[in-house]
């Protein structure tokens, strides 16, 4: 894989059952939301309602061990939820799940269905290798504030996923920047699913899987590789 993805030793202390599977693809065809796309989202909302079975989408052991992650390193995690319980507690509101575009529709649909946080990031944007790491606190993450381009620091020791030339994604998996983000033009991309314990090797490769079946599907003459977990 020509992008680096690594994880520092002070985040493996924090999280030591964290577990990331990484889905490489070149070639990719994107575009607006359509009724494919809407159709993925609406089935995981189905699967999603039938394995919560009318909990809380935290009260699933995954999303409960995603809880004890964000506090471990100092965040909230009932204001600040990671990705998958976002994404979990939209799919079964009124409100539905969002349309974003093509890429970003496939992968939320894995996220909710497999109750697992998921990225997707354009590797044309990545500068250099990207990190997990403790933020110093200096950090810049290139944002969207009341409309507005805007550039935020994380909290010292806030969890991040980083390049060289800033954050990527703060708390996690919570949100991600403008810089990486999959657009409508993006044909090159990684996508990250990141799983803590209970959650099994089989049951990280399955949602993997499905994401890659998923983008051969929207993309036949794209190249994707599934990297193992690590």
């Amino acid at each position: 894989m020509t992008l680096t993805l690594t994880v520092s030793d002070e985040v493996r202390a924090l999280a030591p059952g964290f577990t990331h599977l990484a889905v490489e693809a070149h070639g990719l065809v994107n575009g607006p939301s359509n009724t494919d796309s809407s159709a993925l989202l609406d089935d995981a909302a189905r699967r999603l309602a039938g394995r919560l079975d009318g909990r809380a989408p935290h009260e699933d052991a995954h999303l409960a061990a995603w809880r004890a992650a964000y506090t471990a390193f100092g965040a909230k995690p009932s204001r600040t939820r990671n990705s998958a319980e976002a994404l979990a507690k939209r799919a079964l509101s009124d409100a539905g799940l969002p349309r974003i575009n093509l890429l970003v529709d496939l992968y939320n649909a894995v996220s909710v269905a497999h109750l697992i946080p998921v990225g997707g990031e354009d590797t044309d944007r990545i500068v250099g290798g990207m990190r997990l790491v403790r933020a110093t606190g200096e950090e810049p993450f290139a944002t969207v504030a009341g409309g507005e381009t805007a550039v935020e620091r994380p909290e010292p020791g806030e969890v991040v996923w980083c390049d060289d030339e800033g954050v990527t994604c703060r708390r996690w998996n919570w949100r991600q920047g403008v810089r990486t983000r999959l657009t409508e033009e993006s044909v090159n991309a990684v996508f990250l699913l990141e799983s803590l314990a209970p959650m099994t090797r089989d049951a990280l490769d399955a949602a993997g899987a499905e994401l890659a079946e998923a983008l051969e599907k929207l993309s036949p003459g794209a190249r994707i590789t599934v990297h193992p977990a690590r």
